[in-house]
């Protein structure tokens, strides 16, 4: 086990090295190997990044982003019928998502995204192009998720188990799968942040699941 400030020196360094965080205003408590993050950074790319780079140092079992979004004062902060534009526009040349088919409202930077989408992948790459428009500061994702064909729970849990088997690096015999009503719910131990991000992007990424609830537990 390492100590928790062994812990808080790697995510320190790891933070300074990457180039897309501006860490100066990035506070961060140990408690164990759980990690907080706090303060501001300048935009969504800096805010994601800073998450990833805190889960990806060894010891780390759980990331809490508290981080919240300061654009620079060197940056004119565009109005929100701007902002509201520009994520339209996003949406309306991505092949993926039927922009007639999600709203977006903007107050004080915030944005809400409302209406529908087919697939849950859909639903989580509409608020990564909401939250990496210039000045925006938040994403409330409303958007709801309806499959163009019926599913079975059973089915959509056996395609995640399969994936999950067909992946050298994680045993399924570790993870519960379990799926009701289309809301995948994950729970088990991994030994790896590679492992515990992999198994998430198998259930996002499966057909039929409408929500997913993460319980995995990293495990060194």
């Amino acid at each position: 086990m390492r100590t928790e400030e062994s812990i808080k020196k790697s995510v320190v360094d790891q933070l300074y090295w990457d180039d897309r965080v501006d860490a100066s205003d990035v506070n961060i408590d140990v408690d164990e190997s759980e990690v907080t993050l706090k303060g501001t950074v300048p935009d969504f790319t800096a805010k994601q990044a800073a998450v990833v780079d805190a889960w990806v140092v060894s010891g780390v079992t759980r990331v809490n982003n508290e981080l919240s979004i300061k654009p620079s004062t060197s940056i004119e902060v565009p109005k929100d019928d701007d902002i509201e534009e520009w994520v339209d526009n996003s949406f309306f040349w991505d092949t993926n998502i039927n922009s007639t088919n999600v709203d977006v409202d903007v107050d004080n930077g915030f944005v809400t995204l409302e209406g529908s989408v087919d697939a849950y992948w859909k639903k989580l790459r509409a608020e990564n192009i909401a939250s990496d428009t210039t000045g925006v500061l938040g994403v409330t994702n409303k958007i709801t998720v309806v499959p163009t064909q019926s599913f079975i729970d059973k089915e959509i849990a056996e395609d995640i188990v399969n994936a999950i088997e067909r992946r050298y690096d994680v045993s399924p015999d570790d993870i519960d799968v379990r799926v009701k009503n289309g809301t995948v719910t994950l729970n088990g131990t991994v030994p790896s942040w590679r492992a515990y991000s992999a198994i998430a992007v198998i259930a996002q990424n499966t057909a039929g699941v409408l929500e997913v609830e993460n319980n995995i537990i990293i495990e060194y």
